[in-house]
């Protein structure tokens, strides 16, 4: 059995290795169309140039795994069919699921690799490649982002950074914090000069603090000894500097937690705007999911093609392709305009399709 998974892992790996190298090198072709005369400019180490392309591609990957794995699935059951390897194997007395056994794995292991890529890499390697694109590939203009703003209504508390000197948001520049009271009336303003999150806390460096009584007037500081320290840590400031990271990021390029932090933070978002940020939360949990749906309803159509009708089974699994992103999207639609709740719509296109993909797969056995 060993042999025989080792072969069909051959014999899948490398068209899946073909079809993802093909995907990533349209895609890195299309962005160097626009952008390869100010990379030439900018004179980037080679390093730095292939980090933005991974930074850059990072985003899409999600949705390049699957169409990769459709493919690799199809042509591998279609080669086993043409040769009557299928055939061979079974009349050894081989179950179909172990002959498939070793697909869903690469399956599942790329779903793995998907959800890494969406929860560590997209979050600050696609905006950081964002950013040097915007900045004409200057790296010094890019590694000093700046004009931050935060806000944490839940706390009442309004950040407003002018420079961040590292990409996790840990060393901030020129920092002004507005406290507000439960009314709604001010309470403190900090104004320091630089701002660090050392074991847990931010500690700011010649900080000035300005208080103000419940009428938002400016009063004399009731703790001067505190506020006169040149270096002073604000324990209860639970800001994380992901949190003013991700507030200032593209959605899109959001984690999972970070989402679910942000929607926690901000109970004043409006209905169909709080709608629309859950889905597209769940909808990043479940996207992994569809590289093993896909290579389920693939197995079979490429059994199909191989035994019947080579444009049978491909446009079959394309139509299958196609249909599930169809209703993936009109999902999206459905919970924007309140016809189904945010959760149920995202995770429904899976449910749906792997119930489809485990019929057809059954039916092959």
């Amino acid at each position: 059995m060993r042999i025989l998974a080792r072969y069909v892992l051959k014999e899948f790996l490398v068209p899946l290795a073909y079809c993802l190298t093909g995907f990533l090198s349209i895609y890195v072709l299309f962005e160097l169309s626009g952008s390869f005369s100010r990379l030439a400019e900018s004179k980037l180490p080679f390093a730095t140039v292939v980090g933005y392309f991974f930074a850059y591609l990072s985003p899409f990957f999600k949705w390049l795994a699957p169409a990769a794995l459709m493919l690799a699935t199809l042509y591998t059951m279609w080669n086993f069919c043409r040769h009557s390897e299928i055939v061979a194997m079974r009349a050894s007395g081989i179950g179909f699921f172990a002959i498939v056994r070793p697909l869903l794995a690469v399956a599942l292991a790329v779903a793995a690799a998907v959800a890494w890529v969406n929860e560590c890499v997209v979050p600050s390697c696609a905006q950081w490649a964002k950013r040097l694109r915007n900045e004409k590939f200057d790296e010094e203009k890019t590694a000093k982002a700046g004009n931050l703003v935060y806000r944490n209504p839940a706390a009442g508390r309004t950040w407003t950074v002018d420079e961040v000197f590292d990409r996790d948001g840990c060393r901030l520049g020129s920092v002004r914090v507005a406290v507000d009271r439960e009314g709604g009336a001010r309470l403190l303003n900090i104004i320091a000069k630089r701002a660090d999150y050392l074991d847990g806390e931010w500690w700011f460096t010649d900080p000035s603090v300005q208080h103000y009584n419940s009428n938002g007037e400016e009063v004399a500081t009731p703790t001067p000894a505190l506020d006169s320290l040149p270096f002073r840590v604000f324990p209860q400031f639970d800001e994380r500097p992901e949190d003013l990271m991700a507030q200032n990021r593209d959605w899109n390029f959001n984690s999972t937690r970070d989402r679910l932090r942000y929607l926690e933070q901000h109970p004043d978002l409006s209905g169909q705007l709080r709608r629309r940020y859950l889905y597209d939360t769940w909808a990043q949990i479940v996207s992994p999911f569809a590289c093993l749906i896909i290579t389920l309803f693939a197995v079979p159509a490429g059994i199909s093609s191989g035994r019947q009708s080579v444009f049978k089974g491909i446009l079959g699994a394309l139509g299958m392709f196609f249909a599930f992103y169809a209703l993936t999207f009109g999902c999206m639609a459905f919970a924007d305009r309140e016809l189904l709740p945010p959760v149920v719509a995202a995770i429904l296109p899976d449910v749906l399709f792997l119930g489809i993909g485990v019929a057809m797969f059954r039916k092959c056995r």
